[in-house]
């Protein structure tokens, strides 16, 4: 799904899948709070559904958070992985950390997928979940961690020290 592109100024879905300048893939943008239910499983948010419709991979991700990918994406990341030194130590590290827990999912009929149990306890869910759209996954997040993820963002004097060498707008043509 991740080939479909869309003109600039067409729409590109509804709340949680936007349009930028040009031709884009479509993206996983937006947060939602969504229950998990007595079975691990967790409801995707409506907009992100179609992005999900041929199968997902989820996956330990950092920050004490659970990453949602594609398969595409995830076919990329492991690509990534696969090329890296195995001798060096950090890699091997992110190769265990990764695929070591990784499932690949599938949305159930009424649009959840199932949060294994390892993951649901790496990550501290106790029945809530927040699910923010990351551009080209999704990230999944108890709501105390959220806000605490929240939290140092809304520092604006750390966010501005953080992010100033980044140069984002450096490039940025238009």
């Amino acid at each position: 799904m991740w080939e479909r592109v869309v003109q600039s100024g067409k729409s590109a879905g509804g709340p949680g899948v936007r349009l930028l300048i040009g031709d884009i893939e479509l993206m996983f943008l937006g947060q939602f709070q969504h229950n998990l239910d007595e079975k691990g499983r967790l409801m995707i948010p409506a907009p992100f559904r179609q992005l999900l419709e041929n199968g997902a991979f989820i996956s330990q991700g950092f920050d004490r958070c659970l990453m949602v990918m594609t398969e595409a994406y995830f076919g990329q990341v492991y690509e990534r992985i696969n090329a890296m030194n195995l001798a060096d130590p950090a890699a091997r590290m992110l190769r265990r950390m990764i695929l070591s827990t990784a499932y690949q999912v599938e949305l159930d009929r009424v649009g959840r997928i199932l949060v294994p149990l390892n993951l649901r306890q790496y990550a501290g869910f106790d029945g809530e979940a927040i699910v923010a759209g990351q551009g080209k996954y999704i990230e999944i997040w108890t709501p105390a961690e959220w806000n605490r993820q929240m939290d140092g963002i809304q520092d604006t004097e750390a966010t501005n020290q953080r992010f100033s060498t980044l140069d984002l707008f450096g490039q940025i043509t238009g």
